[in-house]
């Protein structure tokens, strides 16, 4: 990537996370006042992840400083690669197919294959840790969620988690 590019995206993170601060999730994100624990209220995560959104804004933005610009670059394979388009909608296929099977087979089940199906689109080269944190990563979730933070997942009609 070119100087020019990093400075782009990282505007333009640095934008969209100011927007997500000044107008998204006051108006688009409802709280109750009476939360006593700050990490279980609805606005803190989407600050905290708009907050990492400008910070790595920001570091694209120093990291442009390093690169070469768009004349000094001119590398081959910079452009739009071969089977990309194809690769982006698998990438919507395997979304859309989550959502629709979330409310049948449950979040958590339905979160397992899609981690995997994506693993393995993005050409992972840990198959097997790919693997294991397919299947540990959304029952940890789970298990804090549901039993730590007492927030209701939502469970399928064939399978019930404790």
């Amino acid at each position: 990537m070119t100087r020019t590019t990093h400075r782009q995206i990282g505007i333009a993170a640095i934008l969209f996370a100011a927007f997500l601060t000044l107008a998204g999730i006051p108006y688009g994100v409802t709280a109750p006042d009476n939360i006593r624990n700050i990490v279980l209220s609805p606005l803190f995560w989407p600050y905290a992840l708009a907050g990492l959104l400008a910070l790595g804004g920001a570091g694209l933005l120093l990291a442009s400083r390093g690169l070469p610009s768009a004349a000094e670059a001119e590398a081959p394979g910079t452009g739009w690669r071969p089977g990309a388009g194809l690769r982006l909608a698998i990438a919507a296929v395997i979304m859309v197919l989550l959502v629709a099977f979330a409310e049948t087979v449950g979040l958590v089940w339905a979160a397992m294959p899609a981690f995997l199906a994506f693993a393995f689109l993005v050409r992972t080269r840990h198959p097997v840790a790919a693997t294991i944190a397919a299947i540990a990563a959304p029952l940890a979730l789970y298990a804090f969620f549901a039993h730590v933070a007492g927030v209701a997942i939502p469970q399928g009609i064939f399978v019930r988690l404790p």
